[in-house]
């Protein structure tokens, strides 16, 4: 083998190689048959615009996109505008306990937005016991919080903790020496925010918001939960899918390639805005806490604390509910009792406990060897196949989860590549889904390591394996970790991709909380939801023991 020859097989060219068929074959083989079935009759194999022209037709099935548009912006909206004073806020002002108060911020993201819903609709429903307190004192019938505001009311109060989270990592990073030289000009406070910071993070905004959006226009447990007749593109989606399974699914497929038209072309928007807008800072001088002991400290305080508890308390009324007894599961009797818990742990299905968590581990273990060796080739071995390899990776951040998993049952369905209904096709679908987190996490820590440290080890005899295993795996440990965290929290919550790809064997807790609260057993759909969400805050406290952390910031 000549030289150039053996310059084209080296050891990272043929792992990229590899990567890429995995993708292929799990990310661009599934998207194009939803492409090929949304443009050729299942029947005939004929070029058809039927499909698409069926759904633009009739306002039954178009008025489901109008619906997740309007939805989807309102909510983006509200998240940044609550989002963004109250990261600004914790970052410039000493709010008391504002330690506990950035963990519970982050354990409020943490939980499926659909557990959200369904603790709104045990507070707000018709049944609900606000609603039933508002109804006696005002002797009134209330209908409770449905539809459009019920869903906006649960994805906001879900969706502005990312926000947060986003915003005061872009806070850390600013230097406090422009807020101050604006100050000594006559600049007022919101002059400052409007003219100075906004501008600054804005970047940071726009990839928030877009994250937000995503999150929003894919949701399906919290519109189906909460909709009632407000129906949206994932609910229509997954009714058009199911009810058309063995028959004609080329409409399904016409669905799931608009809906992903229209979130790629948000996402080139997003990007071509943070490119535009973007700017490169040294924190000289970081931005520090004041104590404020006037009225604008009390208000600072009332706002803070009022939107934290708002945003706590589905965790807190789903907990409190998994001890309510109850007759028969579904009806609260009266008194507490664990035989919600007894009903889950010894029932029959006990086994979805550990799936998740089986699931979850090969998952995350999937994620984090690939992500680790994507980001290293994407910054120290670019090349146009790295290239590719990058921006395949991000495909699945951008379509929704219910759209994957139609796609993933075109593709391996039938032999030789039948995968369907296997827990294999769950643990690929949740690993390709959320590996974009580890994947854009360890870029950023990677770019941060300088390459001439990889060459030092490679010159006192190390060869290129060893530097990577023992120099540089190390190194990038924090933001692995980082973006694992949030990996290993998004895959047990999964619920969109699993209701689709489920079978009896590979039930999940999510989809365990789905269809106990769709039958109305909700003592044993709160100590589902409790399990999840103490092993999200379980997860988060290990983060912090291990990364000696006390905040996640993106």
């Amino acid at each position: 083998m000549n030289e150039s020859a053996k310059k084209k097989f080296t050891t990272w060219n043929t792992i990229t190689l590899v990567i890429l068929a995995v993708f292929i074959l799990f990310i661009i083989f599934p998207l194009f048959l939803v492409l090929k079935k949304s443009f050729f009759d299942t029947g005939t194999g004929d070029f058809t615009l039927g499909y698409i022209t069926k759904f633009f037709d009739r306002k039954f099935y178009w008025i489901t996109l109008v619906n997740s548009i309007k939805v989807t912006f309102v909510t983006t909206l509200l998240a940044l505008l609550i989002g963004l004073p109250i990261a600004y806020m914790m970052r410039k002002i000493r709010i008391f306990g504002s330690g506990v108060l950035e963990i519970v911020i982050i354990i409020s993201y943490l939980s499926p937005p659909f557990i959200g819903a369904y603790a709104w609709i045990q507070l707000l429903g018709r049944g609900g016991k606000v609603t039933q307190f508002l109804n006696d004192l005002f002797n009134v019938q209330l209908n409770g919080i449905y539809g459009f505001w019920g869903i906006v009311l649960v994805m906001t109060l879900q969706s502005f903790p990312l926000v947060y989270i986003y915003i005061s990592g872009a806070l850390k990073n600013l230097d406090n020496s422009l807020n101050e030289a604006a100050e000594s000009l006559g600049y007022s406070s919101f002059q400052r925010l409007y003219n100075i910071i906004l501008p600054l993070i804005m970047p940071t905004v726009l990839a928030s918001g877009l994250l937000v959006f995503m999150r929003v226009i894919a949701d399906f447990g919290t519109p189906m939960l909460i909709g009632e007749g407000y129906r949206t593109m994932p609910v229509l989606i997954y009714t058009q899918f199911m009810s058309e399974v063995g028959g004609d699914d080329g409409f399904a497929a016409a669905l799931c390639l608009i809906i992903i038209v229209i979130t790629m072309a948000l996402f080139m928007l997003q990007r071509v805005l943070a490119k535009r807008y973007s700017y490169s800072m040294s924190a000289l001088k970081p931005m520090t806490r004041v104590t404020e002991k006037n009225m604008k400290g009390f208000l600072a305080h009332i706002l803070v604390y009022s939107t934290v508890l708002l945003a706590i308390i589905p965790q807190l009324v789903v907990i409190l509910t998994s001890f309510l007894k109850t007759s028969g599961g579904a009806v609260f009797s009266g008194g507490f009792s664990l035989e919600s818990y007894k009903n889950i742990l010894l029932g029959k299905n006990n086994f979805v406990i550990l799936n998740t968590y089986l699931i979850g581990i090969i998952a995350i273990i999937i994620i984090v060897v690939l992500g680790i060796l994507i980001s290293y080739l994407t910054v120290r071995k670019r090349s146009k196949a790295t290239a590719l390899l990058d921006i395949t990776s991000m495909f699945p951040f951008i379509i929704p989860g219910s759209v994957l998993g139609i796609a993933y049952l075109f593709a391996f369905s039938e032999k030789p590549l039948l995968l369907s209904g296997t827990m294999f096709i769950m643990i690929i679908a949740f690993a390709i889904r959320r590996m974009p987190y580890t994947i854009r996490s360890s870029t950023a820590i990677i770019s941060q390591i300088s390459p001439s440290i990889e060459e030092a080890a490679i010159s006192l005899g190390a060869s290129d394996r060893k530097a990577f295993t023992k120099v540089i795996i190390p190194m990038m440990m924090p933001g692995v970790i980082a973006g694992a965290i949030m990996s290993w929290i998004t895959v047990i919550s999964e619920l969109s991709a699993s209701i689709i790809l489920y079978t009896s064997g590979t039930q999940t807790l999510t989809v365990s909380i789905y269809t106990e609260v769709i039958r109305g057993n909700y003592g044993n759909a709160s100590a589902y939801s409790t399990i999840l969400t103490l092993t999200s805050i379980i997860s988060l406290l290990i983060f912090f023991k291990v990364t000696g952390k006390k905040e996640i910031t993106m």
